[in-house]
């Protein structure tokens, strides 16, 4: 099993937990990519969390900030 993150728009609304194989046949309607995630930062330097940004320039995860 591993983690994906819905992305849209730079931001992570979603995560969740399948086979890589449950994307050959899904099908979603919503705007958005689906992107992987791993818990141990080997891929996209950090788990993806809800609110996160996605920034395809570094291939990473990036926590939101704590204050603006």
């Amino acid at each position: 099993m591993a983690h994906y993150a819905k992305v849209n728009n730079g931001k992570v609304e979603q995560v969740i937990v399948a086979e890589a194989d449950f994307f050959k046949t899904f099908v979603d309607t919503t705007p958005g990519n689906w992107i992987q995630t791993s818990y141990n930062g080997n891929i996209r330097k950090n788990y993806a969390g809800i609110g996160y940004t996605y920034d395809q320039v570094r291939d990473a995860f990036i926590a939101p900030k704590p204050y603006n």
